[in-house]
């Protein structure tokens, strides 16, 4: 079941307290505080994504040459103008402006 975030509405116009509620996606929104009684809104909020989808565990993996190499994926790093380094994957060890790649470099 999803977790529903709820905002107590004052009377000056200010927002109020927060809180989270447990509830089935067919129940109808809450419209008053389930203990005090005082009306309330639910609020849009972005979710929260963990495990191997998290902001950090992507950085992680990006930044890990040897898993993104086995993964299939070749990264490149920029290391002058128009200069980049092979750091994992297929491909030409280096990439140059003034020397486009062609497509038999890629096999």
């Amino acid at each position: 079941m999803p977790t529903y975030t709820y905002e107590i509405i004052r009377d000056d116009g200010e927002p109020g307290e927060r809180f989270d509620v447990l509830q089935s996606i067919k129940d109808e929104p809450l419209t008053e505080h389930p203990e005090t009684g005082e009306p309330v809104r639910r609020v849009i909020t972005g979710c929260f994504i963990g495990g191997s989808w998290s902001d950090s565990a992507m950085a992680k993996n990006a930044n890990d040459d040897q898993k993104l190499d086995s993964l299939g994926f070749t990264k490149y790093v920029k290391s002058g103008d128009g200069f980049y380094e092979k750091r994992a994957g297929k491909g030409p060890d280096v990439i140059h402006k003034d020397n486009p790649i062609q497509p038999k470099d890629l096999k």
